[in-house]
């Protein structure tokens, strides 16, 4: 993540200064920065932390680290420093600390002010308005300012205990610089949480060297008790004690650097980017939307296993079971099973695979019920064949309509799934097996001759398998059907169009149709138009028939939760619209 941290003070004789930053370099290090370990004049501390190799290195002082103070240096002056360390936190002799990420060689360089000029200016005005007119109510707590110019900061102020301070508490705050200010504001849970972390540590070890402190000599009594003296007296003679000494910990700047580089790699990797050509699908936005649920479970489960559930009754998600062994599944089933040379060859390749392999008649029946949203049951022993079939079939549907159980030793209901399969054995209530809305397809053995195909035949190695497809509602050869059933088969059937050519046909067809959901969810729905003007609507998206209205009504509920949100809160209210007449 390209970003700064920087840990702040507020300083009773100087304001706000800047005690310590960690900043990212994509490239070498500057000049004047060895990269050789230290021998004889400091130890050297290297840790290992999320794939970050953390050393001391030489780097030759700048000026903003408080060797000169010369004109051109973009450090503060020597004599605006604090004489108890107050306003420093490295030594003068003190290199700083590189940290080299081995993954994607970056190094995070921390040091108490950045070398460059710019950057010294940025985080300086920051540092200054995190402590001065950026605060939340409180004093302490998170905030968020910024501009396109000077770059958008997120700062924590907090305060640190100090026995020997005014009001015994020091005021330090701990800042991220970036100039993305999406990408920070994105972030703003996951820095929250680290940097509360890191300021809960801190808070923790001084209250301990306070409360020691106090126990040995109270300091209210003896202020009490103590003659007054004019105030400017005593701010001259109570310079700010530096943080390791209210903190009691030699090793606090180490401490700081290893968890700011952590913090930016950390905040670095968790969001990225992706290119997208023109709007996102539907598809695309399901699938984002059930990848972010999945992930938020997986964190809820914490590796615990799920206690209550039978183990017959699988997990499902849209398009997905879930698997006990495999906290994060992906959103699209692992085809590496069947798509191996040397596993079986009796598995459906494509749309068009299973219309030889089934028949045009019985997988139009298959494809209608699939189309209308009715449950398909599949009932064979080869649970490869019945996964690669629903792989097949569930390319005719938006993925917000996919629920599948790939094999279940029981009947599963139609609302937990429509794409289920089953053991040859498991019995179908009889009321399913007579309904419109299901269609049942058994494997059978084949009685015939080719029971042992040749290994390298793909055409012959599902015809030791016999294919009953029916149905409480068989669709009439003669039915018009939906039209994008209609667009289906002539594509399959067009001997011109390769495989992927009919992918890619399947993939607009779709579109062209969600599209038009889209329309009638929002004319419906966020409208609430009567249902002549509904019908008017659906005339004009040419999908008037019975068949193609089902569909439509189906396929809304495979809208994702971002179009419909969208839509909701794009909606006039009424008192908005009245006053505008």
């Amino acid at each position: 993540m390209n970003a700064i941290v920087a840990l702040c003070h507020f300083c009773e004789l100087h304001g706000p200064r800047t005690l310590f930053c960690t900043e990212v370099l994509h490239s070498p290090l500057p000049q004047g920065a060895g990269s050789g370990d230290i021998s004889g004049q400091n130890e050297q501390a290297e840790e290992e932390e999320g794939g970050i190799q953390m050393s001391s290195r030489i780097r030759s002082h700048s000026p903003a680290e408080g060797a000169s103070a010369d004109s051109s240096s973009p450090g503060p002056k020597k004599s605006d420093m604090c004489e108890a360390s107050g306003c420093r936190s490295l030594a003068g002799g003190h290199p700083g600390y590189v940290s080299h990420d081995k993954e994607t060689s970056i190094k995070y360089v921390s040091h108490q002010h950045p070398n460059h000029p710019q950057l010294f200016s940025i985080v300086r005005q920051a540092c200054v308005r995190s402590l001065s007119c950026e605060v939340c109510p409180g004093r302490e707590g998170p905030i968020f300012f910024g501009d396109e110019q000077h770059g958008f900061v997120f700062s924590h102020t907090f305060f640190i205990k100090d026995s020997l301070a005014r009001g015994f508490q020091r005021w330090y705050s701990i800042i991220t610089i970036m100039m993305d200010r999406i990408y920070l504001i994105n972030s703003w849970p996951f820095l929250l949480g680290k940097i509360r972390g890191i300021i809960d540590e801190l808070q923790g070890k001084a209250l301990k060297v306070f409360e020691a402190e106090q126990f040995g000599c109270p300091q209210r009594a003896q202020r009490m008790n103590t003659a007054f003296t004019p105030f400017l007296h005593q701010r001259n003679g109570n310079a700010a004690r530096s943080l390791t000494s209210l903190t009691n910990d030699e090793n606090l700047w180490a401490c700081l650097h290893t968890s700011f580089a952590w913090l930016l790699k950390a905040c670095g990797s968790r969001l990225t980017e992706k290119l997208l050509e023109g709007a996102p699908t539907e598809d695309t936005l399901v699938q984002m939307e059930k990848l972010a649920d999945l992930k938020e479970e997986s964190e809820g489960w914490d590796g615990s296993e799920e206690e209550g559930k039978p183990s017959s009754q699988p997990d499902v998600v849209e398009g997905q079971e879930l698997s006990k062994s495999s906290p994060e599944p992906s959103l699209m089933p692992d085809c590496s099973s069947w798509n191996v040379a040397h596993r079986r060859l009796s598995v459906f390749r494509s749309l068009r695979h299973m219309r030889q392999v089934l028949g045009a008649s019985a997988f139009r029946m298959l494809a209608w019920h699939v189309l209308m949203g009715n449950q398909v049951i599949w009932k064979a022993r080869d649970m490869d064949l019945v996964q690669s079939a629903f792989d097949v079939l569930r390319t005719m549907l938006p993925v917000g309509c996919v629920r599948i159980i790939p094999y279940s030793e029981q009947y599963e209901e139609a609302y937990r799934c429509n794409f289920l399969g089953l053991s040859p054995h498991v019995h179908v209530p009889p009321h399913i097996l007579s309904s419109e809305f299901a269609v049942l397809v058994e494997v059978r053995t084949a009685t015939r001759s080719s029971l042992y195909p040749t290994l390298f035949d793909d055409e012959q190695s599902l015809n030791k398998y016999e294919f009953v497809v029916t149905s409480g509602s068989p669709v009439a050869a003669d039915r018009v059907g939906p039209t994008i059933l209609n667009k289906i088969e002539a594509a399959l059937t067009n001997q011109n169009l390769s495989v992927d050519v009919v992918d890619q046909c399947l993939v607009c067809l779709k579109e062209e149709w969600m599209n038009k959901v889209k329309v009638l969810f929002k004319f419906t729905k966020v409208d609430s138009r009567p249902k002549e003007d509904t019908q008017k609507l659906l005339s004009i998206l040419g999908a008037a028939e019975e068949d193609n209205v089902k569909l439509l009504k189906f396929w809304m509920t495979g809208l994702s939760k971002t179009y419909k949100s969208h839509l909701m809160s794009t909606v006039r209210s009424p008192t908005s619209s009245e006053s505008r007449n």
